[in-house]
């Protein structure tokens, strides 16, 4: 993809105590939401979560009847009920969408054509855009020619080209091959730093949305469970479903109890017996209350010196580390553990926890602590 500059124009999305009903159903509740200009916000979730709905609400694409209240802004103008046409707005979908007889050069340039953009107009964007997505070569082909990837990258330039200042991505890399996904990923976020164009993302895999985004929004049920950057929301997980949601392997989950002294020291007793002194804790502790430690799995550390004993119970090869289960009484840990570190199933072993790194989740509410 080409590292040319240029600047598209962008503005930002402002959504405000939208609900979304579907025969009865509550899809979207209460939600508010600001994009700004310019960032790569990605609404990340599992499937039914609302992330498609909210996104097709920011296009004009839901039917408006379903709206029960709220409103979506786009560049300060209420767009709540527009016309897709009207918005500024340009969109990618899961499918590729092109028509099969036409090159291309026409499948790109066949909206501006509908909406009788002027012809010289209408080439400059294209060449443009396909200088751009690396498509030139490929202009004069229809899309029976081209590969999965190449299909894609026709879809997006149909979106570019439209010169739009929103960019909408409605899960655009789900049907290419693992490696065909990597690529992509590299080249929008390439596209994102040289445009400079606002991008709303949509996807189910946490990979992609670590990746990409400025902002990450964690979604389930219509609901909004975090907002922040890929590092914050994958650090301090505002609650168990967001702590579950992110990583792989899973962040580690021991049940456990607070003790908290008279002098307002903190330790928590269980599976794992640890002094919590180096927890920042953001809620105050209560005594004997039922809580989740979580442990991200490169958190716990192999040490002959560690504080915690266990046995190897599986080891997964990844290629470049391993992923080691530890067997800690009844509870098993995973650990990521460099390559060349030999281990041996039942070999019994020590190890630390980055307890500073920890997040402690509260039982009865899954809220962190």
């Amino acid at each position: 993809m080409s590292t040319t500059t240029s600047q598209q124009p962008k503005s930002g999305v402002s959504i405000r105590d939208l609900c979304i009903h579907f025969d009865g159903h509550e899809v979207i509740q209460g939600l508010n939401l600001e994009i700004h200009e310019g960032e790569f916000l990605v609404l990340l979730g599992p499937s039914g979560c609302g992330k498609s709905t909210l996104l097709h609400s920011i296009a004009g694409l839901t039917d408006f009847e379903s709206i029960a209240e709220g409103t979506v802004k786009i560049a300060g103008q209420d767009m709540t009920f527009a016309d897709p046409s009207e918005r500024g707005i340009g969109m990618v979908f899961q499918s590729y969408a092109l028509y099969p007889t036409m090159t291309v050069e026409k499948n790109m340039s066949f909206g501006l054509r509908v909406a009788g953009c002027p012809k010289d107009e209408v080439q400059r964007r294209v060449q443009r855009v396909a200088a751009m997505l690396q498509l030139e070569p490929l202009l004069q082909r229809k899309p029976g020619q081209l590969s999965g990837g190449q299909r894609q990258r026709v879809a997006i330039g149909r979106a570019l080209v439209r010169e739009a200042a929103v960019l909408l991505f409605d899960e655009p890399l789900s049907n290419l091959d693992a490696k065909l996904r990597a690529e992509l990923r590299r080249e929008l976020k390439l596209l994102h730093k040289n445009l400079g164009s606002t991008m709303i993302y949509v996807t189910h895999d946490q990979v992609e949305a670590m990746t990409l985004a400025s902002r990450i929004v964690v979604m389930k049920g219509g609901v909004i469970q975090q907002i922040g950057a890929p590092t914050e929301v994958y650090e301090r997980p505002a609650n168990l479903f967001v702590a579950g949601f992110l990583g792989a392997p899973g962040m580690n989950l021991v049940p456990g109890q607070l003790s908290v002294s008279a002098s307002g020291e903190v330790g928590l007793s269980g599976a794992l017996s640890a002094d919590l002194a180096a927890y920042p804790f953001q809620q105050q502790p209560r005594d004997r209350q039922a809580v989740l430690l979580g442990i991200r799995p490169e958190h716990v550390r192999l040490d002959p010196q560690g504080a915690w004993r266990g046995v190897v119970h599986l080891i997964e090869p990844m290629g470049n580390h391993q992923v080691v289960w530890i067997q800690c009484g009844a509870q098993l840990l995973a650990a990521i553990v460099e390559d060349h570190v030999q281990l041996q199933p039942d070999q019994a072993l020590s190890f630390q926890l980055d307890l500073a790194r920890a997040s402690l989740f509260d039982q009865a509410s899954e809220q962190r602590l």
